[in-house]
């Protein structure tokens, strides 16, 4: 695949993360809310693929985590409902 899609791809993955935490630290979103926890995997699931082609296990393992935590959050919204 062309080097230059695969940042572009990356970019857009670390966006995607990046918009939901910065959104949550001032307020704006509330973490663990549908659309954050939707930023988080979709960001995440970018980047695991990413990590896949380029055989890089640390970041495939983070990655591949993080999208499955939030797509589980996603799916069943009531089991990781913050408890504070």
């Amino acid at each position: 695949m062309n080097h230059a899609l695969i940042q572009s791809f990356s970019v857009l993955g670390a966006l995607l993360i990046l918009t939901a935490y910065v959104l949550g630290q001032i307020g704006r979103l509330k973490p663990g809310s549908r659309p954050y926890n939707l930023l988080n995997f979709l960001g995440s699931s970018i980047l695991g693929i990413i990590a896949v082609l380029d055989v890089n296990w640390g970041f495939i393992l983070l990655e591949s985590i993080w999208a499955l935590v939030s797509l589980a959050a996603l799916l069943w919204p009531q089991r990781f409902a913050n408890s504070n």
